[in-house]
């Protein structure tokens, strides 16, 4: 098999549930391709908002907004939420660096990890419902916030692993694996061609009701809410981990949704339509 399609086949294995099959030589490519975070961030966005729609359409917000959470995590696996319950025991754990980062690797889980990992459900499912009113405010019919809550999951989805990129290719790790692995490949030219990618994906998808800059904020949002985790993981435990890497994608989702609610709420008719 040709190596760019392998290291696309095993990128959807690696960070979906996709049934593709994934082989070491097969993360070897992909690895030296990091940049396709966002190609299967592109794809995933697509399948999630295509159900969040039909969702959007037929239930009420609660309970649509509990099934689009449902499918995220069928699609895309539990990794990262798990990696935000270990980060949780790792921040709550009391003592030097050393107990920190015990609490980190450690395969049990905590109360911190419980309340992280519970607080990022609740906090989905908030912004869920929240896009779905201020959506339907704006776009004044049911279908045309069903058409929003599309795009919104699909740039949401891109952020999410735009998020992990970043942290990536700007952290430090501090032992050995496969986040390791994927710091050291994510070069600034990688992360650069990924970034590119991910900034257009997010323009066009709402330039097509007028409101380009919702794309560029949520883009934007979700990297600075990164950079922020990365400066608490860099403190608490002096670089990051795969862990680290994994709770970057659930806060990046999450950031990039609530950005979208604000930009919708105060859009004033001008401040945020168009480039």
């Amino acid at each position: 098999m040709n190596n760019f399609l392998l290291a696309v086949r095993s990128s959807f294995g690696f960070l979906s549930t996709i049934p593709v099959g994934i082989t070491m030589e097969g993360l070897d490519e992909f690895f030296k391709r990091t940049y396709l975070h966002i190609l299967v961030g592109i794809v995933l966005g697509l399948i999630m908002g295509a159900v969040a729609y039909v969702l959007a359409l037929f239930l009420s917000p609660q309970l649509s907004a509990i099934f689009i959470v449902i499918f995220v995590y069928y699609l895309t696996g539990l990794n990262h939420l798990d990696g935000i319950a270990d980060l949780g025991d790792g921040l709550t754990a009391h003592g030097s660096r050393e107990k920190k980062l015990k609490a980190l690797k450690d395969m049990s889980l905590g109360i911190g990890g419980v309340a992280f990992a519970a607080l990022t459900l609740i906090a989905f499912y908030a912004a869920l419902v929240s896009l779905q009113a201020e959506a339907l405010i704006f776009g004044g019919s049911v279908t045309d916030m069903a058409v929003i809550i599309f795009i919104s999951m699909f740039v949401a989805e891109v952020s999410a692993m735009q998020s992990m990129l970043t942290i990536a290719a700007f952290g430090k790790s501090i032992h050995e694996g496969l986040g390791s692995i994927l710091v050291k490949s994510t070069t600034l030219p990688k992360y650069f061609l990924g970034f590119v990618m991910g900034i257009v994906s997010c323009t066009l998808a709402f330039w097509y009701i007028d409101l380009a800059l919702a794309g560029i904020i949520a883009f934007f949002a979700a990297i600075v809410a990164t950079f922020v985790l990365l400066n608490v993981s860099n403190r608490h435990f002096g670089g990051v981990n795969g862990d680290v890497i994994g709770s970057s994608n659930e806060i990046g989702r999450i950031i990039a949704l609530i950005a979208i609610y604000l930009v919708l709420k105060y859009n004033t008719g001008g401040l945020f339509w168009t480039l």
